[in-house]
């Protein structure tokens, strides 16, 4: 347990449906993350995915406390988040960083990409003003952009590039864990390629720590060391990156790898398909038991409890 830099203990995540507008009431409840346990180890990456709305990138804000959770613990570094607050918890999230899906809209329009990269350095007051510039120059050189570029606002930036602007900011306060939510999801696959060889290269050069969140298991499988599959709020499997992708157990990933395509024509069409195409449960009111029972082939009567 020593090599453990997150550990997740039985976390939980529930958002209220409120009903009335003087008087609210509680009316109900939505299940974003239900009971999750799992740990990451120093310099690994944990490759998170599912589809959308299994409850992923609500995982990673909780993570970072930027959800408090309901229920659980986070630990980091053997030290439970959700008991900290104000400082001690500002100075524990300069090591956590996040690098988000949007490569749009999560970088503010108003300021150049020198001020966003500057942004974390003033609010965490880590080196003296004078030295801003230099440390943009160096983070912008470290993600693959020109420093002449530093006074562009972000929509003088292709999509790549801006998301190269999300990882430098990330970069800036020196963290060792980085939640990436679908970072490469809103790319093209060209962009995309080349965004994950340099995530790659960042953990080798910089000793980084990812939760990498997707829902494609094929970026997934290029990226991580251990995989977690996840399904209405809750982890249905997790092994190595050999185990889920070849020795799949649970009959949800074994449809998600049967979904992936594969570029030859004659084999694609003999493919046997696992499971069909169904709607999620609602998170409103999933079912008892297992989550994905419903939509199993494979149920039985004791999937129910």
């Amino acid at each position: 347990m020593n090599d453990y830099l997150i550990e997740v203990r039985n976390l939980k995540m529930y958002f209220p449906i409120l009903s009335g507008v003087l008087l609210p009431r509680k009316v109900g409840e939505i299940k974003a993350v239900d009971d999750v346990s799992f740990f990451i180890r120093r310099g690994e990456t944990l490759g998170l995915v599912g589809e959308s709305g299994s409850g992923k990138s609500t995982l990673g804000l909780c993570l970072l406390q930027l959800y408090r959770p309901t229920a659980g613990e986070v630990l980091y570094r053997g030290r439970n988040l959700g008991q900290i607050r104000g400082g001690d918890l500002r100075r524990a999230r300069r090591k956590m960083q996040m690098i988000f899906q949007d490569p749009y809209g999560s970088l503010n329009p108003r300021m150049t990409a020198a001020g966003i990269i500057t942004e974390p350095l003033q609010i965490h007051r880590l080196m003296p003003r004078r030295a801003y510039r230099k440390r943009v120059e160096e983070l912008l050189t470290l993600v693959g952009l020109s420093p002449d570029q530093a006074n562009r606002y972000p929509h003088e930036f292709s999509a790549g590039e801006r998301q190269r602007i999300g990882m430098a900011r990330a970069l800036a306060v020196d963290p060792e864990f980085i939640v990436c939510d679908e970072p490469v999801s809103a790319l093209d696959v060209c962009v995309q390629a080349q965004i994950l060889q340099l995530l790659a290269d960042l953990q080798s050069r910089l000793n980084l720590t990812y939760l990498f969140i997707a829902h494609d298991l094929a970026v997934v499988g290029s990226m991580s060391n251990r995989i977690a599959v996840m399904y209405l709020g809750r982890i249905v499997e997790l092994g190595s990156r050999e185990h889920v992708l070849r020795k799949a157990v649970h009959p949800y990933t074994r449809a998600l790898l049967s979904a992936i395509p594969v570029p030859d024509r004659a084999i694609e069409k003999a493919r046997k398909r696992a499971g069909h195409p169904v709607d999620v449960p609602s998170a409103l009111r999933p079912p008892t038991g297992c989550g994905f029972r419903p939509n199993c082939p494979e149920a039985e009567e004791s999937c129910r409890d």
